[in-house]
């Protein structure tokens, strides 16, 4: 039975981090035999250097792809350079043909420019969020995905999320046993729970042009754990309740509620992160009335639970 067939597709100023990532899955070795037969390429068949100081000899040219399973494009170097029209014609044909086509992190810019993926949903690392919309409107971004799928168009979010790309792909080809091999064998989780909105900085500004509001703001902050209502807000600011949410919503772009959760939701992942409390006295500090709201909020905002946030990003000896 001949193996699934791998081209990992190599660019002027590759990062050695995303080629190895595919790199180390599908070129595995194992006692009995590998998992794949992993091809590199390179347009016109050329060595390529990376971002610094290393250079990989491909195995050959774009012919190759016209014999894999998988074509992979491990990220991309210039988000305004579109792929030259002989890969993007490959890619195509790749896809026509049945083989999955995979984009990891900023290699989903490859996948669009190509227009594989009009009219589907993908995924790339959250900092391109904005510019990617704006490029590619007709592509449905999901921008907390690690991964996703879509008619065999295989998008991730960044740098680490490639491994769950890559691992998500043995599954698919070799069944969850040995993904759940491989995934030991490189000391990671088979599947990671959650997505990118865990990782995502979301500031909010610290003061504003607005003296008034500022003062509050400070107040507000010192005083998380209690309710605050918007008559007792208004007066504090000597404005008449439609005037001061008028001013706190034009000088912080939100409203008081959602200002109010977003810093509770602030200094719980504070908490979380620093130390042992209990999540209900975590939430008691910081506002919320219940555990149980606190937990739906948490889990709304960054798509895990207060308790897998303390376990991946806490102190060790506080996950309780």
């Amino acid at each position: 039975m001949s193996l699934p067939r791998v081209g990992l597709i190599l660019y002027p100023r590759f990062s050695p981090f995303h080629f190895s990532v595919p790199y180390m899955v599908f070129g595995m070795a194992w006692p009995e035999r590998p998992l794949f037969e992993l091809l590199i390429v390179a347009p016109g068949g050329e060595p390529l250097e990376a971002e610094r100081a290393m250079t990989v000899r491909p195995d050959g040219g774009l012919e190759l792809l016209e014999e894999v399973d998988i074509a992979v494009v491990p990220g991309w170097h210039d988000l305004d350079e579109p792929p030259a029209p002989e890969l993007a014609e490959a890619l195509m044909r790749c896809h026509r043909r049945g083989a999955h086509v995979v984009g990891l992190c900023y290699g989903a810019y490859a996948l669009a420019y190509a227009g594989l993926l009009n009219g589907r949903r993908a995924s790339t690392h959250w900092m391109a969020e904005q510019d990617f919309g704006r490029r590619f409107p007709e592509v449905g971004l999901d921008t907390n995905a690690l991964y996703v799928e879509e008619d065999r168009l295989v998008t991730s979010a960044g740098t680490a999320a490639g491994l769950d790309c890559c691992l998500f792909l043995v599954r698919e080809y070799h069944g969850v046993r040995i993904a759940n091999q491989v995934a030991r064998l490189l000391v990671v989780p088979p599947h990671r729970e959650g997505g990118q909105a865990q990782f995502i900085e979301q500031p909010v500004a610290i003061s504003t042009q607005d003296a008034q509001i500022n003062r509050l703001l400070d107040h507000l902050r010192e005083h998380l754990a209690e309710t605050h209502s918007l008559d007792a807000l208004a007066a504090r600011t000597a404005m008449s309740r439609r005037t001061f949410t008028r001013h706190f919503h034009r000088a912080t772009g939100m409203t008081v509620g959602e200002w109010l959760i977003h810093e509770r939701l602030g200094r719980s992942r504070e908490l979380l992160e620093t130390s042992a409390l209990p999540i209900e006295r975590i939430a008691e500090r910081c506002g919320f009335q219940t555990a149980t709201a606190f937990r739906q909020h948490f889990r709304q905002r960054y798509r895990v639970s207060p308790r897998e946030w303390r376990k991946t990003f806490g102190e060790p000896g506080n996950e309780r």
